[in-house]
């Protein structure tokens, strides 16, 4: 499933009072102008701005990532968005009711960003506790337990006290109590910290298989390339409010804003030439890279390199990436 066939391209804004679905669209989160302020220090005396009237809208059935820089208001949005902190303003809504409300967060899957598993507990006993807080119970729970343990691969340290069990094991733990509940709208907090490479791509592959079964997937990462290759639409944060926010196909540049070539036999005198025509020139292990902003110069850089006798061995275009984007508008 494409990112096209699952994305709308631009949020709906939420109606003032409760939200409710569109003839197209059906929206699980909304929030609307959220903000927190913080009073810290020994007197309480320093007011600290973490959230600035975020807004945005999440939609049954798409991959949304929220990105931002450390400290730019992510997991304190998140956190009233569950209704673990309340906000000093705003509002936000799971299912079209407000939140804190128990009905908001009945057919929620959280995942906070440090889970915390008491160090005597079992990853079985913490993934049955949730479904017991849930209301599930019996064999069905036990039952689930296994399932979700299974599919996150982690079923075989089943019994394992959490003491002994790595950063990334506890990841998975956590990720397996927000999914035995089976609900329909997961939130993640991080969801890849702690994983190796193989993790992650399970994870990704774990995101993609919930998302096919008709869940939607709200989640916050530092993962770029994770958030690029999975999600329809995203929200990137900057010093407490949204700056960037839509469908990234159409964030996203088409056009090529850089391209490297890579030549070899490349004497001093054509060296001296392409620095002279303000090319980035670097030397990697036997060629030389130029690199050139867009495509525009390519092709007379090309000529100059043929004509001075140099061979092409690879030219790369670039288009501009969830990275590119990210630095540009929220740096």
């Amino acid at each position: 499933m494409t990112q096209t066939e699952r994305a709308e391209s631009q949020p709906s804004e939420p109606s003032s009072g409760a939200p409710s679905p569109s003839a197209t669209t059906e929206t699980l989160i909304s929030v609307k102008d959220l903000k927190k302020t913080f009073n810290i220090g020994f007197f309480k005396s320093r007011v600290v701005e973490a959230v600035k009237g975020v807004t945005f809208d999440v939609h049954r059935g798409e991959i949304f990532g929220f990105l931002g820089p450390n400290g730019a208001g992510k997991t304190t949005t998140i956190k009233m968005l569950t209704g673990l902190i309340a906000p000093t303003s705003g509002d936000a809504y799971l299912f079209g009711k407000r939140v804190p409300a128990a009905e908001a967060r009945q057919n929620l899957g959280f995942l906070p960003e440090n889970p915390y598993v008491y160090p005597y507990l079992t990853p079985r006993e913490v993934v049955e506790m949730s479904g017991q807080l849930s209301g599930m119970k019996g064999a069905a729970l036990r039952s689930r337990t296994m399932e979700v343990l299974t599919k996150l691969g982690i079923a075989y340290a089943a019994d394992r006290q959490a003491r002994r069990l790595s950063k990334g094991m506890l990841q998975r733990t956590g990720l397996a109590a927000a999914l035995v509940a089976d609900p329909e709208l997961l939130i993640l907090d991080e969801p890849m910290s702690g994983l190796d490479p193989v993790g992650r791509k399970e994870v990704r592959d774990l995101i993609f298989d919930e998302c096919a079964q008709g869940r939607t997937i709200f989640f916050s990462t530092h993962i770029l390339s994770d958030v690029e290759a999975i999600c329809d639409r995203v929200a990137i944060l900057r010093e407490g409010k949204v700056v960037v926010m839509g469908a990234l196909r159409n964030l996203l540049r088409g056009d090529v804003v850089r391209t490297e070539i890579t030549l070899a036999n490349v004497s001093l005198e054509l060296r001296q030439t392409l620095l002279n025509k303000n090319y980035e020139v670097t030397d990697r292990a036997g060629v030389v890279v130029v690199a050139i902003d867009g495509e525009a110069q390519v092709p007379p850089a090309l000529r100059m390199a043929l004509d001075a006798g140099a061979q092409v061995i690879e030219l790369v275009p670039k288009k501009e990436t969830l990275e590119d984007l990210f630095i540009r508008r929220a740096l």
